[in-house]
């Protein structure tokens, strides 16, 4: 029996053995029972980077949503914002006219009042000058007591006229 004296033969012999024992022993059912472990594990795990996955697309549009939102709020806030200063400036402006308007109205009224007061001084210096004037001549051509009453009287009636 040269079958048994080649080495080659024995290697497969052994092989099969090996197999046998492994068969025996049971484990060809732990590295299935390893592997369908290692899939579940697998499994579970690409399950779980899948409902990460949702939850990030989830949040993702969430605060994209805000994200418009607060540029809209932003948006609607600048509109506002140039109203109020429109608003702002145009009551500026009316304040400022209306200012302006009483400012030349007072002065007007104070150029009036200052029209009237030079007049008044005009005509009362000039009063008074007739009056020296009157009082001059009538001193020059009426003597004695009724020169004095008259001029006395008449002084008294100018300034009562012209006053």
């Amino acid at each position: 029996m040269e079958f048994f004296h080649e080495p080659e033969n024995w290697v497969a012999i052994a092989f099969v053995i090996f197999i046998g024992v492994l068969l025996y022993v049971g484990a060809h059912k732990k590295v299935i029972e390893a592997l369908d472990h290692r899939s579940a594990r697998i499994k579970s795990e690409l399950d779980e980077a899948r409902k990460l996955r949702d939850e990030a697309a989830a949040l993702l549009a969430e605060y994209q949503k805000k994200q418009r939102a607060a540029e809209q709020e932003a948006q609607a806030i600048v509109t506002e914002a140039k109203a109020e200063a429109e608003r702002v400036a145009a009551e500026s402006h009316a304040k400022v006219e209306e200012f302006v308007a009483r400012r030349t109205k007072l002065a007007e009224t104070k150029i009036s009042q200052a029209e009237a007061q030079a007049l008044a001084d005009v005509r009362a210096a000039a009063a008074e000058a007739a009056v020296a004037a009157a009082e001059k001549i009538l001193r020059e051509t009426t003597k004695g007591q009724l020169a004095d009453d008259l001029v006395a009287r008449g002084i008294q009636d100018v300034k009562a006229k012209l006053n």
